[in-house]
């Protein structure tokens, strides 16, 4: 086994070499087939995921969901523009393979890793923190806003690792009207100790944001971006405000970049729709929101793939796997709704709400690491970083004729990652998508095949079983026990995070199922699913299912509003605000559903507002085979029936439909629990929408249903049985609406607040929880 130079990094792939899923411009390859430019007046929503590896877009006919096009590209991350070379090249290819208008195109929205991949890289900018209060609380506001030890360093094995952010601080007291002379010489201060990013946070600048506004205002003035903490949370935690604030603020100056460069190729190409763009929690806004809170899109790719999955898949309990080209996403699904959760980032805990990821360093394209003449682990380098093309895909007489070396994908890494180098100097790496191929293991027609039939499958099979032999000849062991060495290693590391997340959620592994998606979600997925005996499913459309959801998504915002004693009015007000945003950024207003939860130990209500970008019609691609076609099949009363028992555990018969309106089907699981000497009927109560998708899971419940008066004497009679001060939570569903009156506490106030949103024609049911 040969060993090049360690400090030289090996030779990269030539042009000719990246065939397979690695090639460019593959439209429709693997599964996906396009279906043909929109006829007559149709509309046409196009998605784009930027990927590590690739940049994918689809084309989604808004109507009826059809998949017209497909286009994979690779992530351009070293044109001098960045990755937005590589989301016009997959735009112009979309659009062109179909035929499509620009006038026809009702939305682009794409996922981003810029911001997440700054933040793990520590690719940020020094920020500058202007903390601002009265004077005698100057000693506290100081000691909250200096976010000592951020810039503390580690070590990291091979050298040193920066755990955070270089911030400088300054204070300036309020207890008069600060000036612009004050605020432009602390900026120009701070500029001149090479911040490139300010942060403006006061400690109640949720109440009265009017300074932070005017720092804002001063430093754009400078020309340095800024994040005032009041726009970040509406929450009291100043420390936590601040934290989250810095954060944002420091990658702000490459995301305005990004977006920059985005928009104008955009506009380049004539399009004149609105460009969208993903956040961590499955919703879309706009790219003024990546501008100013660029924070919000962490995990915008992972939350992208899962919305695509759950407008196939309608599975209740599930860990979605998605596997990529470097590494594997994987997100939770508990009652059919994705978990979200307060993100934390490299150690610093945040007040951003995003789904719940779990990052795997093991992908597709994973390479192999060698010890002691033994498979030590694959990843987390891949193919994709050390910018070699996979043995798999080359011409099987040169993989037979090379001979097997160990390489360093970057400069610092030591020479351990197998490849094969050919007699022209050519090196392919050993993959996870090598060992399946030599295994057989890949379905033909599957997109890591690259299309081409059998007789492509055969070639590529063939240079796989090549490149394994040298490995197994190396280390003493056939090249299939290699072959299954690795994907072993690899489909063991994927295990662990499963099993730890099962743990975590009190999930049973029986009644939770593996749904894979991503270009490799056909070996490392599935064998995940046999190691842990749980059922598996693969996602139609696993390869292109994060541009599907992006051009399917819907917009969500969540907002936290500081409450310490919520009445109805103030309830109602936030509401309103919450919905006239969402309408205001594109949301049709007979879609948007506002939730509202009140958090005690933050003195905070935090309001969700979803709703609906769609045109026309649901655009939500078919279920079934890529050339189904069709529209998202809406739940008849026996797929309902399923669902709940699928969500409930309990059985069909056990199971009525006791409320449907246009929009929404609610459904009661009645059962009884036995005590010593008594027992009690409990009423499991699921909302459903039309789609199939959990809306409410409320686990012991109260339903009553009918016109205003009937409700409301029904609601005040049962508060007065209660015997209590504090009111229940209560949910109340209409024609259109679903509210959630969680933030009221005073039963006198929840009857007020209901007796307000109902109208007297119109039927309703209230669902109380027990």
């Amino acid at each position: 086994m040969q060993k090049p130079d360690s400090n030289a990094p090996p030779p990269a792939a030539s042009p000719d070499n990246d065939s397979g899923p690695a090639h460019a411009g593959r439209e429709g390859a693997g599964g996906v087939q396009p279906r043909g430019a929109p006829q007559g007046n149709h509309r046409v929503r196009i998605g784009i995921d930027v990927g590590g590896t690739f940049t994918k877009a689809v084309a989604i006919d808004s109507a009826d969901g059809r998949i017209l096009s497909v286009s994979t590209v690779p992530t351009t991350h070293d044109s001098a523009r960045g990755v937005s070379d590589g989301v016009l090249d997959a735009f112009t290819r979309v659009t062109g393979k179909s035929g499509i208008r620009l006038e026809d195109i009702d939305l682009v929205a794409h996922s981003t890793t810029q911001a997440i991949n700054a933040l793990l890289e520590s690719d940020t900018y020094p920020v500058g923190i202007i903390a601002m209060g009265v004077g005698p609380t100057k000693k506290d506001v100081v000691k909250r806003t200096r976010l000592d030890g951020l810039e503390e360093e580690k070590g990291g094995g091979r050298g040193t690792v920066r755990r955070g952010l270089q911030v400088s601080h300054e204070f300036l007291d309020t207890s008069h009207l600060i000036t612009e002379e004050e605020v432009a010489g602390v900026i120009s201060r701070m500029r001149g100790s090479g911040v490139r990013c300010v942060v403006a946070t006061e400690m109640f600048g949720v109440d009265d944001p009017s300074n932070e506004e005017f720092v804002a205002e001063q430093a754009a003035a400078a020309g340095l971006p800024c994040t005032s903490s009041h726009e970040i949370s509406g929450t009291y935690g100043l420390e936590i405000r601040t934290l989250t604030a810095a954060v944002n603020a420091s990658i702000m100056p490459k995301t305005i970049q990004v977006a920059d460069f985005v928009e104008g190729a955009m506009s380049e190409a004539g399009v004149r729709s609105p460009l969208l763009i993903m956040k961590g929690d499955g919703g879309v806004t706009s790219m003024e929101t990546f501008r100013s809170r660029p924070i919000l899109t962490v995990l915008s790719g992972p939350a992208a793939s899962v919305a695509g999955a759950l407008l196939h898949l309608r599975v209740a309990n599930g860990i979605f796997i998605e596997v990529g080209g470097t590494s594997t996403n994987i997100c939770i699904i508990r009652g059919g709704r994705p978990e979200i959760r307060y993100v934390t980032i490299k150690d610093h805990p945040t007040c951003i709400r995003s789904m719940d990821v779990r990052i795997v360093g093991v992908a597709g394209g994973s390479m192999i690491a060698i010890h002691k003449n033994k498979i030590h682990r694959t990843g987390p380098r891949s193919a994709h970083i050390a910018g070699l093309g996979y043995a798999c895909y080359a011409e099987p007489s040169r993989i037979e004729s090379g001979s097997l070396v160990l390489v360093a994908p970057k400069p610092n890494d030591e020479p351990e990652y197998a490849a094969i180098r050919c007699a022209d100097g050519t090196v392919y790496a050993i993959t996870n998508t090598c060992a399946a191929s030599a295994l057989r293991r890949i379905p033909e027609g599957d997109y890591s095949m690259g299309g081409g039939g059998s007789a492509r499958k055969d070639k590529v099979e063939e240079a796989a079983r090549a490149a394994f032999r040298k490995l197994g000849d190396a280390i003493g062991v056939s090249y299939s026990e290699a072959a299954m060495s690795v994907i072993l290693t690899s489909a063991h590391e994927i295990t662990k995070t499963v099993g730890a997340i099962l743990k975590e959620y009190k999930m049973e592994s029986r009644n939770t199922k593996i749904i894979g998606g991503g270009g490799g979600a056909s070996v490392l997925a599935p064998e995940v699913a046999k190691n842990m005996g749980m059922g598996y499913e693969k996602a139609p459309y696993a390869e292109v299912i994060s541009s599907i959801g992006v051009a399917s998504s819907m917009l969500r915002d969540e907002s936290e509003v500081a409450m310490v004693d919520p009445t109805p009015q103030m309830i109602a007000s936030a509401h309103k605000k919450a919905r006239a945003d969402i309408v205001s950024r594109g949301a049709v207003p007979e879609s948007v559903r506002i939730d509202s939860e009140y958090v005690s130990d933050k003195g905070a209500l935090r309001i969700t507002a979803v709703g609906s970008v769609e045109m026309s019609g649901s655009a939500a691609p078919g279920p079934g085979h890529p050339d189904s076609g069709g529209s998202p099949a809406t739940f008849g009363l026996d797929e309902a029936v399923e669902r709940a028992s699928e969500i409930t555990e309990m059985d069909k018969v056990l199971i009525n439909l006791e409320f449907e309106s246009d929009h929404h089907m609610v459904l009661v699981g009645h059962s009884t629990k036995r005590r010593l000497f008594s027992k009690r009927n409990r009423h499991r109560i699921i909302v459903l929408d039309r789609l199939g998708r959990t809306k409410l899971d409320v686990p012991d419940g109260v339903l009553f249903q009918g016109g205003k008066l009937a409700i409301i004497e029904e609601l005040d009679a049962y508060m007065e049985s209660r015997h209590s001060g504090v009111a229940p939570q209560v949910h109340l569903l209409d024609d259109t609406r679903m509210l959630d009156f969680s933030g009221l506490t005073s039963p006198s106030h929840v009857l007020g607040a209901v007796q307000d949103e109902l109208d007297g024609n119109v039927k309703a049911a209230l669902i109380i929880e027990a």
